[in-house]
């Protein structure tokens, strides 16, 4: 430390030369050492820094000032706060100097010591003073009109403390209010743009009543109009006060909306671009109040969008050839005109963006409007018109799933059907900009194309002959951008991939020469982008007679071969690869001497993986291109890429041996000596991989699994079907291996030889498996090798009574497998064998042979589908196990089978749906469910003529039942259910608890899998669905237990399931729904009960996401329960769970926090900087906000990684 001094005491000493580099030199090195973490100065020096600092503020050299000013920034952090203040002091009486430079270096001082203070979410009592004494000595200044420079400065560093620190200087907004407002009439305009920005970053952290205040004088200033340029201002005031704070001016709107119509008709255009403006910044901050003014905007604004009254349009739309040298004919500085088409094309942007409900009005309205301005002679009023546009067309996107729905589509005119409509017209228009000499104009064009391409593929197959010489014309263009030909690249591309090939063949001979050319661009974005189109135009060259696509093999040829940008090279190889799968056989000259280079590029670690998916493609090919010349070498170095630890290379090469059949049985070994360490839970798609292959080997080279016997890939599979993850896709490849293998009658590789395999080990008895999905698994095996081998009798033992549990389960599961797929109605003891079963102690047992007995049903359905009834009749012990038979025989029949017998099971259903057991009951549910599938227009009616049941057990099954016959996939019901689920749905009025419980269940998996049932109900339907959110007094009860009182709330399970309804309605039906009503109920959510706050805060994050205007509006109600959460404190004599619970309360809270504070502008309100200075002095929760902000970061790089 005293070295440190000592050096310091030195450079101060210099510090006072006569010499200015000696200054300098002393300056920027004091500003290395107090840039220095370790750095610690006693007061002594301390004092005699801030001294030295301020002294050179006024140094005579600029240098030397600069460096000072740049020494304050690391300074403010390492001085005691008292120096802090001495400093601030010495450059708020500098800023009121004469002198004009020292004025200058002082306010630039000031804001570099406001940016250095801790923000005021930290609590940081520094900040707090050195604030509180700059405003004082600001006010004052800005107050005094004397000089104006001082006045701008003073207005400057104003606003950008309130921008940073607003929330500490709460006591002293009023006065800060009552010095800004006077300036909004000065008569210099720079002071009134920086006292409207000043009061926006106010707005953001003032209190209610200065807030008011201001709203109040704006109003009646504006009602007054004593002269057009103070309108001007109040009017930018309040859209300034808008963007900043749209939040809180949303309940004033009724009064300053008529305000601002009526200066819009005013003849100033100034004054009209800044109405238009405000407009814009309310519908964007304040979606619901502006509602009932929207059309009036809309009208606004199609209005002004042609305001041009200085230009005459007329003759042009009937000269299709035109010029647009018009342009440069036509200028008049004085015109203004052009910001107020501006601002319109803007304001409609921002209602487009934010009124998807709106779509089809827009559609009628809006759209031709803006196409029709398509011809916009000011270029960046044009931009902003394509930029709406484009705006109208993302909007149509996301609402594709449904209006596509075959349902959706019964309604009339959709946005995507009047958008069909509307492309003749749009490519009119487009057509001609396409020929602009505007660069600008032209990119536009080409992003309006993709974007309507994406939104409706096909939709320009007759245009094609229209568009295309208008993007040859941007490729082989001298003067064009790179970025024009990359973005006339992309929409070329996308053009071709959304279109039939037929539409392009009249164009391949014009746009192969620019493409090649845009190959041999010297820039690589270029040329990668042309490849990835040249790629895709090969795959259309087929249909030709005379294919023309050998032209672009020699553009093609240069770039592989060169050493350039890796990018490049892949799309060459995959272009490449696309060439000779499409076109190889006319190319015999040139394919042995591309297969070599496609070899070369296999050994280079950079090209390999590309390489690998090229030969896939080619090996694929129809063409059946002989790939025998470069064989012998490429397998060796395929099976060594098995070795990598590069996953997408080890798919793609298991890929690509599966699909090469020209491979030696020589060469196969070398693969097969890498499979072994494939084959593995660790990656079942890898492993799914790798049995494919294994089965394609075993119908190409039988001969070459013999020396699979015994070795490690069988006891590898062994392995892996014992997995508990085995599923799915990798299974279904384990089956059919084991099907193709036993096929291959290889010695020691027979049927019984893989079955003791497979059920070795549970009949060794040694260990009972760990999981019940691997009986499953073998039993689905030998279900296999049984189908496969059908004159080999199933060995299952189920009748041996020394037979062990796991036995009789695995012969159990293997006989229902097996009984799927044959007849084993020849077997007479069968049926009694496995009633015996139903006796066992063990549940697993019991489960699996009422599986077995469905399943074997399944069979043989006249045998034993009326066995099964009867049984069910006669048992009522066994009732549930039986039913669960009949469930598998209802969701495994073929519906050709179960017709006959539809009304005995349905009658048989009946009896049991009031029953009193509520898990038979559900099984009888989706019994009923799945049973309606089968006659939809029959057994529906019947389904909902229950409901007026007077059981409350028969209605809810009824209801249950309706669930299960919603499925994601379309359905031949999906037209009679939308028509009837109304009526289902009407049970959430029901009288009784468990009903409304199961209508609300009901109608989550509708919401979920297809909302297209539920969209039009939702008006009727949420209100019920928030009534069932409010906590109900009368179902709250206490119940004794020894000397405890326990309270139980009988409707928590209600209250569960609303909350999980409006989570599922937030990805599915968010345009349907009012989103403050929505955030009054999840407001509600916060207080209630552990498991229902856990839900709200996964609402309120997703909501922080979807729709931050409103929440931000709500933000200081939602904080206050947030706080609570947070600080509540369990009692010190509670079990482990209670402070486990209140952890995971916490970190959900806290995630919930982070995801408000995502959304801009949230941490700018005063409860929430609170709230966050309370987290941060907090070491528990400072620790919890950081982890998750931490997690959320990192995910937030992976998402863009994989994208």
């Amino acid at each position: 430390m005293a070295s440190a001094s000592y050096h310091i005491s030195n450079l101060l000493e210099k510090m006072t030369s006569s010499d200015k580099d000696f200054r300098f030199m002393a300056t920027n090195d004091l500003m290395t050492e107090l840039q220095k973490d370790s750095i610690k100065l006693d007061d002594d020096s301390e004092r005699k820094v801030v001294k030295m600092i301020l002294k050179l503020l006024e140094d005579k050299n600029g240098e030397v000032q600069n460096l000072a000013v740049k020494c304050l920034g690391p300074l403010v952090s390492k001085v005691k706060e008292y120096q802090v203040e001495t400093i601030v002091d010495t450059l708020c009486t500098n800023m009121l100097s004469d002198k004009e430079q020292l004025r200058d270096i002082s306010s630039i001082g000031l804001k570099t010591v406001i940016g250095e203070l801790p923000p005021a979410s930290s609590g940081s009592a520094l900040a707090a003073s050195v604030c509180k004494k700059i405003t004082g000595r600001l006010t004052s200044a800005i107050a005094k009109q004397e000089d104006v420079s001082v006045q701008l400065e003073a207005l400057d560093i104003m606003a950008d403390m309130l921008c940073r620190q607003g929330g500490l200087l709460v006591n002293f907004h009023p006065s800060i209010l009552s010095c800004l407002l006077p300036q909004l009439t000065s008569p210099r305009l720079a002071v009134r743009k920086r006292t409207i920005m000043a009061l926006g970053h106010l707005v953001m952290s003032c209190c209610n009543l200065v807030f008011i205040d201001l709203i109040e004088h704006l109003l009646a200033e504006l009602g007054r109009n004593d002269n057009m340029s103070t309108t001007r201002t109040y009017i930018q005031c309040t859209a300034a006060i808008s963007r900043q704070a749209g939040h809180r001016i949303g309940t004033y709107l009724e009064k300053i909306i008529p305000l601002v119509v009526k200066f819009c008709n005013v003849d100033d255009d100034e004054l009209r671009e800044y109405c238009i403006q405000a407009f814009e910044s309310f519908i964007r901050r304040c979606p619901k109040e502006v509602y009932p003014h929207v059309s009036t905007v809309i009208s606004l604004c199609l209005r002004y969008l042609t305001y041009d009254p200085n230009y005459n349009y007329d003759d042009e739309d009937e000269d299709d050839n035109y010029s647009d040298d018009y342009s440069d004919d036509y200028s008049d500085d004085d015109d203004m005109s052009w910001k107020v088409r501006r601002a319109s094309a803007k304001c409609l942007d921002a209602v487009v963006a934010s009124r998807h409900e709106m779509l089809p009005e827009f559609y009628r309205s809006v759209s031709p409007a803006l196409v029709a301005r398509f011809k916009e002679r000011e270029e960046n009023v044009k931009a902003d018109v394509f930029h709406a546009f484009l705006s109208l067309l993302k909007q149509t996107r996301p609402a594709q799933a449904w209006l596509n729905d075959p349902d959706a589509m019964e309604q009339g005119e959709t946005p995507l059907t009047m958008l069909q409509n509307q492309v003749p017209m749009i490519v009119k228009a487009l057509h001609r900009q396409l020929k602009e000499k505007s660069v600008k104009t032209r990119q536009c064009c080409f992003n309006m194309l993709t974007e309507l391409v994406t939104v409706l593929p096909g939709a320009l197959t007759t245009h094609i002959p229209v568009l295309i010489p208008g993007i040859i014309f941007s490729l082989n263009d001298k003067s064009s951008s790179s970025n024009l030909k990359i973005d006339a690249l992309a929409c070329l591309y996308v053009v071709l991939c959304n279109h039939p090939a037929t539409a392009f063949h009249p164009h391949v001979s014009a746009l192969v020469p620019p493409l090649v050319a845009c190959v041999g661009d010297p820039f690589y974005k270029i040329t990668s982008e042309a490849l990835l189109v040249t790629q895709q135009l090969v795959k259309t060259l087929r249909g030709l007679h005379t294919p023309r696509g050998l032209q672009t093999l020699r553009g093609l040829q240069t770039p592989r071969a060169a050493d350039i940008d890796q990018e490049v090279k892949e799309r060459a190889i995959s272009c490449m690869g696309q060439i000779i799968c499409n076109l190889g056989d006319h190319l015999p000259n040139e394919l042995p001497g591309t297969l070599l280079i496609f070899l070369e590029r296999l050994k280079n670690e950079i090209t390999r993986l590309t390489t690998v998916k090229a030969l896939t493609l080619i090996a694929g090919s129809r063409l059946s291109i002989d790939l025998r010349p470069v064989l012998p070498d490429a397998v060796p170095i395929l099976a060594s890429f098995l070795r990598k630890n590069q996953r997408a290379l080890k798919l793609c090469t298991l890929a690509a041996l599966d699909i090469l059949s020209a491979v030696t049985p020589a060469m196969v070994d070398a693969v097969l000596a890498e499979l072994p360490p494939l084959i593995s839970e660790s990656d079942m798609h890898v492993s799914q991989m790798a049995l494919s292959f294994l089965s394609t080997l075993a119908h190409t080279h039988p001969s070459a699994l013999g020396q699979l016997s015994g070795g490690a890939i069988l006891s590898q599979l062994i392995v892996l079907v014992r997995s508990p993850l085995l599923q799915g896709g990798a299974l279904a490849a384990m089956l059919d291996f084991y099907k193709a293998l036993v096929t291959t009658e290889t010695a020691g590789l027979g049927y019984m030889d893989v079955l003791r395999m497979l059920t070795g080990p549970v009949y060794a008895q040694s260990s009972a498996l760990g999981h019940k999905q691997a009986y499953c698994s073998i039993a689905k095996c030998v279900a296999a090798l049984t189908t496969a081998c059908p004159r080999e009798g199933p060995a299952v033992d189920v009748k041996n009574s020394r037979s062990t549990d796991s036995i009789r389960l695995l012969a159990l599961l293997s006989l229902g497998e097996v009984g799927h797929h044959v007849d084993l109605s020849s077997q007479p003891e069968l049926k009694t064998v496995i009633l015996d079963a139903f006796s066992s102690t063990s549940e697993e047992v019991k489960s699996a042979a009422s599986y077995a007995l469905g399943s074997i049903a399944v069979g043989n359905l006249p045998e034993y589908l009326p066995f099964v009834l009867q049984e069910i009749s006669s048992q009522p012990k066994r009732q549930y196990l039986l039913l669960h038979s009949l469930k598998e025989i209802i969701g495994s029949s073929t519906v050709a089978g179960l017709k006959p017998y539809v009304e005995s099971v349905w009658t048989l259903l009946l009896k049991h749906c009031e029953c009193q057991e509520e898990g038979t009951r559900n099984v009888v549910a989706e019994c009923l469910g799945k049973l309606t599938l089968i006659d939809p227009e029959t057994l529906l009616p019947r389904l909902k003529g229950y409901l007026l049941s007077g059981s409350s057990y028969a209605r809810s099954s009824v209801v249950t039942a309706v669930k299960f016959t919603i499925s994601d996939q379309p359905q031949p019901i999906d037209p009679l259910l939308k028509n009837s689920i109304g009526d289902f749905l009407k049970t959430l009025e029901d009288p009784d608890l468990n009903v409304r419980r199961v209508a609300l269940v009901t109608f989550n998996s509708a919401a979920h899998n297809k909302p297209s049932l539920i969209r039009e109900l939702l008006d009727t339907i949420l209100p019920h669905l928030y009534n069932e959110t409010r906590v109900r007094k009368e179902l709250i009860r206490e119940v004794e237990m020894g000397p405890f009182k326990h309270t139980v709330d009988d409707g928590l399970d209600l209250r569960k399931a609303a909350f999980e309804c409006m989570y599922t309605l937030l990805d599915s039906c968010l345009d349907r729904i009012d989103i403050f009503t929505f955030l009054n109920h999840v407001e509600d959510g916060l207080k209630d009960h552990y498991d229902i706050k856990m839900l709200t805060f996964l609402m309120l994050a997703r909501l922080s996401c979807l729709c931050s205007s409103a929440v931000l509006q709500r933000l200081d109600r939602l904080v206050e329960p947030l706080r609570a959460t947070c600080t509540t404190k369990v009692k010190a004599n509670s079990v482990k769970q209670e402070f486990e619970k209140q952890d995971e309360l916490k970190r959900s809270a806290m995630r919930a926090v982070v995801a408000l504070l995502g959304i801009p502008e949230a941490e700018k309100s005063p409860l929430m900087a609170e709230f966050q200075s309370q987290i941060a002095s907090n070491q528990e929760l400072a620790a919890i906000f950081d982890s998750i902000q931490r997690d959320s970061t990192s995910a937030n790089m992976e998402s863009m990684d994989t994208s």
